[in-house]
């Protein structure tokens, strides 16, 4: 007679899923800050690690026209997803602020609201890049010699925009809640199988772009139920039921107030970046391809500090939803210590081992030094980047999305617009170097202006929480 395996209790369940959880409202706010951001920022920098696994097996098996359909794709595919992206962000304060006040009812409404959008978002998406593929990429100026190759990669890539979807929703969700840790263990197993089949795909049966596209969306489908399943076994307050899915109408209204103007500010940065692209691609295919190699290092640097910015978003929700008001300047001086350090540190340490990095991506000394080109402009002021994007994460955790989103928009979209179109135009200013020279300028510009925003909100939320 057999023995039958002992099932875990609800009560053992539910203490597994609580020590995923992280209470923001109490106890250091550095150390808990690192104990969140360092598993989000492993999860970015896996995600970019298989991201550039794309790139170097495209570059080293396939040839520098492969590497750069790949690459001059990712300002595009940046514009079309980061709309609904920002949506994403919507969830995320809504979350933690019911986490924070323990309204379990209305956390767990955000939550079925949140998972039916995110599907939406992709179909939507799955039939913007597949049908408008090839136009757009005309639009960009995209090289003849690469455009049939990045219109293969991009219609392929977007039929996995859904689970991707889900995948970055189903974060947002658990991150508002201090679980970055289950993300991570699940992208780092979809990522392993990202590379083996690009292996596969590029080397054994050379189907060039296209299987390194197919490799992407198998990877991202495997994160996505990973991350369903994990929700739906969870006995934590993000337990998804699949009968529970439907559109909460008050939920849906405060996603979409908080969501919008995110999801309007990164599809405009992206919208600036892919015109900064097409002004790239002007300079032909070898600038094309070491830029792309150069803006892939540099997603590394930019993920990393990336992470300090969810964190001020999380944790300025959950401690304006339990009331902790007098932490809320502490949660900004605190990421904006960490975003600094680690924009100097990796910032710097990119454009030292730039080349030995591009080395990786090409053997083209000719792209090499065009990515070097980029590197030593843009990485060595990085850090601008972060503390810009820490004041944008504090005044949305604050629910105020609308003011960053349209000093953003001014300050850093519409400053390079600008540029590109008046003084670049000219003679003496149309180098790629002028090109570059926009992002910190723009930083810079945008972060002091968020500075006088926040010392504003604050006030005036100091006279309404009568502090």
């Amino acid at each position: 007679m057999g023995t039958e395996e002992k099932q875990p209790s609800k009560t053992e369940t539910q203490q597994r899923n609580k020590k995923y959880e992280m209470d923001m409202c109490s106890g250091s706010i550095v150390g808990k800050i690192l104990l969140f951001s360092l598993p989000l920022m492993c999860s970015s920098i896996l995600q970019l690690l298989f991201n550039a696994a794309d790139i170097i097996v495209v570059g080293r098996f396939a040839g520098d026209n492969s590497l750069a359909a790949v690459g001059s794709n990712t300002s595009l595919i940046n514009l079309l997803t980061n709309f609904f992206l920002g949506l994403s962000v919507g969830a995320n304060v809504l979350v933690a602020r019911y986490f924070g006040a323990k309204q379990e009812k209305d956390l767990s409404e955000t939550v079925h609201t949140a998972m039916i959008l995110s599907v939406c978002s992709g179909i939507i998406l799955t039939i913007i890049g597949c049908l408008g593929a090839k136009q757009i990429l005309i639009w960009m100026q995209t090289p003849e010699d690469v455009l049939p190759l990045a219109v293969i990669y991009l219609r392929i890539y977007f039929l996995g925009m859904a689970p991707t979807m889900l995948y970055n929703f189903g974060s947002a969700i658990m991150r508002a809640i201090g679980d970055t840790k289950r993300p991570l263990y699940y992208l780092f197993f979809a990522g392993v199988i990202n590379v083996i089949l690009n292996l596969i795909f590029v080397i054994v049966f050379r189907m060039d772009v296209a299987g390194v596209a197919l490799a992407t969306v198998i990877s991202q489908t495997i994160s996505a139920a990973l991350i369903i399943r994990c929700m739906m076994r969870s006995d934590s307050s993000v337990h998804l039921e699949l009968s529970g899915l439907r559109v909460h109408p008050d939920k849906f209204k405060r996603i979409l107030q908080i969501g919008l103007p995110a999801s309007f500010q990164g599809m405009v940065f992206s919208f600036s970046n892919v015109i900064i692209q097409s002004s790239v691609n002007s300079f032909g295919a070898i600038m094309v391809a070491g830029n792309s190699a150069a803006a892939n290092i540099e997603g590394f640097v930019y993920v990393a500090m990336n992470a300090f910015h969810q964190a001020a978003i999380s944790f300025t929700g959950q401690n304006v939803g339990a009331a902790k008001y007098e932490r809320v300047n502490k949660i900004l001086y605190a990421s904006q210590f960490c975003v600094i350090a680690v924009g100097l540190l990796l910032g710097n340490a990119a454009v030292l081992w730039g080349e030995p990095l591009l080395g990786m991506y090409t053997s083209s000394p000719e792209v090499m030094e065009a990515g070097m080109g980029r590197l030593q402009i843009i990485c060595g002021t990085y850090a601008l980047c972060g503390m810009m994007d820490v004041m944008v994460g504090s005044l949305r955790g604050l629910g105020y999305s609308i003011m960053p989103m349209i000093v953003s928009l001014i300050g850093a979209c519409g400053l390079r617009l600008l540029w590109i179109f008046t003084f670049f135009r000219m003679e003496p200013f149309h180098t790629i170097e002028s090109l570059y020279l926009t992002y910190p300028v723009s930083w810079m510009i945008t972060f002091l202006t968020h500075v006088i925003c926040f010392i504003i909100v604050r006030r005036k939320l100091a006279k309404k929480w009568g502090r």
